[in-house]
């Protein structure tokens, strides 16, 4: 008889903000993907018709989890959140697929490092995190690292960089919105139902520029949806194990994945500053999961004996990872 803990109960084992970095780095990887396939498709598609077959295909991909747990799991008493949800992620998923039908992908990925910024203050503002000097720190440092890798063109905005702007404030809004829904909903549930609405309601521009895709290249336009739909999950998972002030961070991860997949498939070269300033990025990122790493041991520390205490006090608030795990 096995008596090894399986590879879940083993993943559940792991410190949450440690989780939460995982799911996050994951999450990260998948959205550039997504992006280079967006990138791609959209020499061939309008980008409101790519954005339909995104959410068409990962309803799809969702659509097994819906019939394994049953039509059940989607039970909420939170529909107008739900709602809202889904009109800022349509805006957010519009304008994101249009810059990067207009932009390169590397420029739009590294201007969209905005979206943490935004994030990280409306978690404050709205969520009432407490939000402490290592993760402003954190924040700044990979916001040092945006500056880095865009020094030769910040003030030259073209059209399309504005589009990038109004994407990372439907992002930034849409994050602060799955991590209140995260508190009470399934990840899987919350990512099912943002395509169940948005399968439909993206069909409507989709109509205005409608083009039959090709045989040849539906399954690109399929890989949109599952690349996507799986950085959503990630994401939303990463929001169900840590603060969103915590998780966002580790969203500047998708630079360098973006820069990887820029050069093999669109031939292009980040210069040198572009990894400078994702070493940055990266090593601000992980130097945050450290400090939190270590906050949640502390506070499940056994005290020291004398002290009139069983644990030590814990150094940081509540956990937020109630709710199924990975």
């Amino acid at each position: 008889m096995n008596d090894r803990p399986s590879l879940t109960a083993r993943f559940g084992a792991i410190p949450a903000p440690v989780r939460g970095a995982i799911w996050a780095t994951f999450a990260a990887c998948s959205f550039a993907c997504g992006a280079a396939l967006v990138r791609y498709t959209s020499q061939t598609f309008h980008p409101f018709e790519i954005a339909f077959f995104r959410n068409f295909f990962g309803l799809l991909f969702m659509a097994p989890w819906v019939f394994r747990s049953g039509f059940g799991a989607l039970k909420t008493q939170r529909i107008g959140l739900f709602s809202l949800r889904a009109v800022v992620a349509l805006g957010a998923m519009l304008s994101w697929f249009s810059a990067l039908s207009l932009m390169p992908l590397g420029e739009a990925v590294a201007l969209s490092f905005i979206t943490p910024i935004i994030a990280t203050i409306l978690a404050a503002l709205v969520l009432r995190e407490i939000v402490r000097l290592r993760r402003w720190s954190a924040v700044a440092i990979g916001f040092v690292g945006m500056l880095v890798i865009l020094r030769p063109g910040i003030a030259a905005m073209d059209p399309a960089a504005f589009l990038v702007v109004l994407t990372a404030l439907c992002f930034a809004t849409s994050s602060i919105i799955v991590k209140t829904l995260s508190r009470t909903e399934s990840p899987n549930a919350i990512v099912t139902w943002m395509v169940i609405y948005l399968a439909p309601i993206s069909l409507v521009p989709a109509l205005f520029v409608w083009q039959t895709p090709s045989l040849e290249m539906l399954p690109w336009l399929a890989a949109v949806g599952a690349a996507t739909t799986l950085g959503h999950v990630g994401l939303t998972r990463a929001y169900n194990a840590a603060d969103a002030s915590y998780v966002q961070p580790f969203q500047y991860a998708t630079l360098p994945f973006a820069a990887l997949i820029g050069y093999f498939a669109f031939a292009e070269a980040p210069d040198v500053w572009t990894w400078v300033g994702a070493g940055i990025i990266a090593a601000s990122a992980l130097y945050i999961a450290r400090r939190e790493t270590l906050a949640v041991q502390d506070s499940t520390t056994p005290a020291l004996p004398g002290d009139g205490s069983g644990t030590r006090p814990p150094r940081r608030r509540a956990d937020h990872s109630a709710g199924p795990a990975p």
